[in-house]
């Protein structure tokens, strides 16, 4: 019998996954990371649209453009994601508060739009603060840094500018996480069942790019990416 690559999810497994996740060192990927993954890819097609549209303006970005790679990163937001995971095991609260980081940076910045230049960076940057403000214990931000394939020091400032531009304002109460969550299931129900495709293929992707690195102090060998 042949086996799907794809996963179903439902809200109501979303929900036990966000609230009853293992965090042993064998735990699957969480499926907020699907969706996750899901919602912003929409929000990249629908930014393009309005980037296509819109007027060229030489004041946009200001002190936003740090987020700016070099060149557009040749991995999904999905393979991304699910990298980040594989090499620091941040459990799925720790998505659903950088999905909530990243939705106030935007609303806060209204001349930001996530793109594909930007979304990378972003993402690490808001994983790495979202793990520091829900667990316990974290890697160092040299460690994130080489998982999201950056440098220390261009993590260290992105992560400064990230906070400035938020206004330090990080606390995320109960409420505001399962509004968050709500959100989430909902974007799972659209079409009465939302089917997610299963991105496993992120050293393909990379594979003719890739250096194994290892790093001494935590002993994981992993593929080198550069942002």
């Amino acid at each position: 019998m042949a086996v799907s690559n794809s996963l179903t999810i439902s809200p109501r497994k979303l929900r036990s996954d966000l609230y009853s996740y293992s965090y042993q060192n064998n735990s699957e990927t969480p499926l907020v990371i699907s969706v996750l993954s899901s919602l912003i890819d929409r929000t990249l097609t629908r930014n393009e649209r309005i980037s296509r549209r819109a007027l060229p303006s030489s004041g946009a970005g200001g002190k936003t453009q740090i987020f700016d790679c070099r060149e557009i990163p040749d991995m999904t937001i999905q393979s991304y994601l699910e990298r980040i995971f594989r090499y620091t095991k941040a459990g799925p609260s720790v998505y659903v508060v950088a999905y909530v980081y990243i939705d106030r940076f935007c609303q806060t910045n209204p001349s930001f739009r996530i793109s594909l230049t930007n979304v990378h960076r972003l993402l690490i940057t808001t994983i790495m603060i979202a793990s520091k403000y829900v667990e316990d214990l974290n890697y160092r931000n040299s460690y994130f840094a080489k998982v999201g394939g950056l440098e220390t020091e261009d993590l260290n400032k992105l992560e400064l500018e990230f906070l400035f531009l938020m206004g330090f304002k990080l606390h995320v109460n109960v409420t505001v996480f399962e509004s968050y969550c709500c959100h989430l299931e909902r974007e799972v129900s659209i079409g009465g069942g939302y089917q997610i495709e299963k991105a496993l293929r992120c050293a393909e992707e990379i594979k003719s790019k890739q250096m194994i690195v290892q790093d001494p102090k935590h002993h994981h060998h992993f593929a080198r990416i550069l942002l």
